[in-house]
């Protein structure tokens, strides 16, 4: 087997590469046909990217939607995109097709779809009869969404893959989105509901950027087998979506917005390691 030196980082540990930084990308040695691992050249791919491609336009639409004033098509809009986002990552693992520029292309999608356009929509909805408070709000959003991402790039190796470090920023997209959905279902109007939405806004935009630990589900083996009953729970889970959507989105997402703060208080009173990040391995 071929040896590739290894880079180290200036305390003279190994620095990793940079597209070991992201989750869903990342590159890892292809195997040839003599059982051999070597390294996979850069490159684009078509059908992972089509997926990122799709939701970055997803974002843009909702953005689009709110300066048209249609504001439940914009919310599913952004529904729409964090669903295509989860399946990106997924579909480059499945074929193989990770790559530096999907991990880049990503990203910037992201911020787009889960941080400007939620914003956006939310200023356009609610926010904008407040002022400099309104837009304010909006722009703690949209800055806490992009530090977010930053932040998950550059700690993608250092932290308990169990959890993310602060809120994830479709989960907070999702809570904009999902009281939008709800408010406009009940029949409120957005300016009814400027300081609701401005603290909505303020806690998901500031809780990006904390270090409270928020589950991730990716310890889930989905290849294990499992009782007969959790698959009758997720039907009727999703069949409990299906009966009132707007009803039903919001209360997820605020329920899981809370749970991290929820096991961030329980460690702290068991005296375990708050902190999700793994010092001993930063330099």
């Amino acid at each position: 087997m071929a040896n590739f030196p290894r880079r180290r980082g200036k305390s003279g540990n190994p620095a990793t590469s940079k597209a070991s930084r992201f989750s869903k990308f990342v590159r890892v040695p292809a195997a040839d046909a003599a059982g051999k691992k070597t390294l996979r050249r850069r490159g684009i791919y078509l059908l992972p990217n089509a997926f990122t491609t799709a939701a970055l336009f997803c974002g843009f639409y909702a953005i689009v939607m709110a300066m048209n004033q249609k504001f439940e098509h914009a919310a599913w809009a952004i529904f729409i995109a964090m669903i295509l986002d989860g399946l990106d990552g997924r579909i480059a693992r499945l074929t193989n097709t990770q790559s530096e520029f999907g991990a880049q292309y990503d990203s910037l999608s992201d911020m787009v779809s889960f941080g400007a356009a939620p914003a956006l929509v939310i200023y356009e909805w609610s926010l904008r009869g407040m002022g400099k408070l309104g837009w304010l709000a909006a722009f703690v959003y949209c800055a806490g969404a992009a530090l977010r991402l930053a932040r998950f790039n550059t700690n993608i190796a250092v932290v308990d893959k169990r959890f993310f470090q602060g809120l994830p920023s479709p989960a907070a997209a999702a809570m904009v989105a999902g009281f939008i959905l709800m408010m406009n279902d009940l029949q409120f109007a957005g300016n009814q509901l400027a300081w609701v939405s401005w603290a909505i806004a303020l806690f998901a935009g500031l809780t990006m950027v904390t270090n409270v630990p928020f589950y991730s589900f990716k310890d889930v083996n989905f290849r294990k087998s499992v009782p007969f009953i959790v698959v009758f729970l997720l039907a009727l889970f999703f069949a409990l979506i299906s009966i009132d959507p707007p009803k039903v989105l919001f209360p997820i997402f605020v329920a899981y917005g809370l749970s991290g703060y929820a096991v961030f208080f329980w460690r702290m009173a068991k005296g375990k390691p708050v902190s999700i990040v793994q010092t001993d391995h930063e330099h």
